[in-house]
């Protein structure tokens, strides 16, 4: 019933739309953990900087066509990235925690790049999270644990697509069990580049592609590039690996190309229930986003973006109780929670882990905007000084932990305190099943209208774009 109703809307749309021409160029970008108060957050929050009250729209929330999907998985009324993921790249419903598969975790399911790459398309799957982790994973890998880095990455060169770029490979040599990954890459015709200087240098004469981060990035932290929020000079960002790809797969291409590109730590932000650093990666995504829009506008007649989530992550609610919002607070924040706990770290190394209040105390106002920008209650003051003198006085810390970060108790307090000010709430440090909102914009981009389960989204690019199965 679902195939045959999908079929007459597909019918429909072309009647009304008299069979437009179908796109040679399809962007995906999915933003982890994006739902829609993530989205309507970073407007607001946009707005209130400009001293509005109001919106100050993104890119993407322009776009001529949106509508909102359901995530649920095949086994959980809450998904997981991994199920949610195979939803939107295959256009099927499995068990949490698989990747590419059924929920019987043994019947292979392919993607929407696997069908673009089969109809003679160039193909990139990319991410600002480790190229391994469960939404790149998808659009190549078939395995039944999304924690298989290993044996997920060595199907990344099964698949065969143009252009692979994220942070690095989490597990590259299988703990020393197995061959690496790296060594594995020139063997299947593969260039590894790392950083965007690199890829600028090594792009014009390679078939295909991986664009890492630098080796002395990845040796800080290989999972992903750095936050928005706490990027350095130098650091490779999320923009750029979208336009390393376009330019990669438009190389000696008539054909077109399939590209995706996730926003991956928009999740994580989430996760840490750390509202600044959502707004930040969002708006950061939103960035690649508009590299992809100046693509379409040069090709406004063969290019398709679609924009979506593959899930909510940690409630987010914009408002606690008064009918207000505070979010320009935010901007007194300088770096991430877990950015604020490398900085606390640091003060350790420096005072010989006897960090002095007035030390720490400088550390928050400089990174948060306490005291001097940011009026602190008496209770949030107190607050602050015990979690110091637990911290710092001999007790043992007892580490803020997230799905992705384990931070100083004091970064933790400190987040929550302007959270609390900004009037932002959360439900949990895990996903929840709230809508997530579907942009889209260019040729056939009509038919991504009425609400829509995630598993219509692949099917709909594919009927856009002409993809053969």
């Amino acid at each position: 019933m679902k195939k045959l109703s999908l079929w007459v809307f597909f019918v429909l749309v072309a009647i009304v739309t008299g069979y437009a021409q179908q796109p040679k160029y399809v962007f995906y970008f999915i933003g982890d953990g994006m739902g829609v108060n993530q989205v309507q957050g970073t407007e607001l929050y946009r707005g209130e900087l400009e001293g509005k009250l109001g919106i100050v729209p993104i890119c993407f929330t322009q776009f001529p066509y949106s509508t909102v999907a359901t995530t649920f998985s095949a086994t959980n009324g809450v998904t997981d990235s991994a199920a949610a993921g195979t939803a939107l790249s295959t256009g099927n419903k499995t068990k949490n925690g698989t990747i590419g598969m059924l929920k019987d975790q043994q019947t292979a399911v392919n993607s929407v790049a696997v069908w673009a790459k089969n109809s003679g398309y160039k193909v990139g799957v990319t991410t600002s999270v480790s190229v391994d982790h469960a939404t790149p994973a998808a659009f190549y890998a078939h395995n039944g644990g999304r924690g298989n880095y290993y044996e997920i990455g060595t199907e990344l060169y099964a698949a065969g697509f143009d252009f692979y770029a994220g942070s690095d490979f989490l597990k590259p040599d299988n703990d020393g069990k197995s061959e690496s990954l790296y060594d594995m890459a020139e063997k299947h015709g593969y260039t590894i580049a790392r950083g965007y200087k690199d890829y600028l240098k090594k792009s014009k004469k390679a078939d295909k592609m991986i664009l890492l981060q630098t080796e002395k990035a990845s040796a800080i932290d290989r999972s992903a590039l750095p936050y928005a929020i706490d990027r350095k000079k130098g650091d490779m960002t999320l923009t750029e690996v979208t336009r390393s790809a376009i330019n990669f797969l438009s190389k000696n291409n008539d054909k077109g190309f399939f590209l995706m590109v996730e926003g991956g730590k928009i999740d994580w932000a989430c996760h840490s229930n750390d509202a600044a650093t959502v707004f930040h990666e969002v708006m950061d995504m939103d960035d690649a986003i508009k590299v992809a829009y100046e693509f379409y506008s040069q090709h406004p007649d063969e290019t398709l973006i679609v924009v979506t989530a593959d899930h909510e992550t940690g409630g987010i609610a914009l408002g606690t109780g008064p009918y207000a919002l505070n979010l320009q607070v935010l901007r007194n924040q300088k770096v991430s929670e877990s950015g604020f706990t490398k900085i606390v770290n640091g003060l350790r190394v420096q005072y010989n882990n006897q960090v002095p209040w007035e030390a720490l105390q400088q550390a928050l106002k400089d990174n948060f905007g306490f005291w001097d920008q940011v009026k602190l209650s008496e209770a949030q003051e107190t607050l602050l000084k015990e979690t110091f003198h637990k911290s710092f006085e001999g007790q043992e810390v007892k580490m803020e932990k997230s799905e992705y970060a384990q931070d100083e108790p004091i970064a933790g307090v400190a987040k929550r305190i302007i959270n609390e000010i900004a009037l932002v709430g959360w439900t949990s440090g895990g996903h929840s099943a709230g809508y997530v909102p579907v942009f889209a914009v260019g040729a056939n981009a009509e038919m991504f209208q009425g609400r829509m389960d995630n598993t219509e989204i692949p099917e709909r690019i594919a009927q856009a774009a002409g993809y053969t199965k």
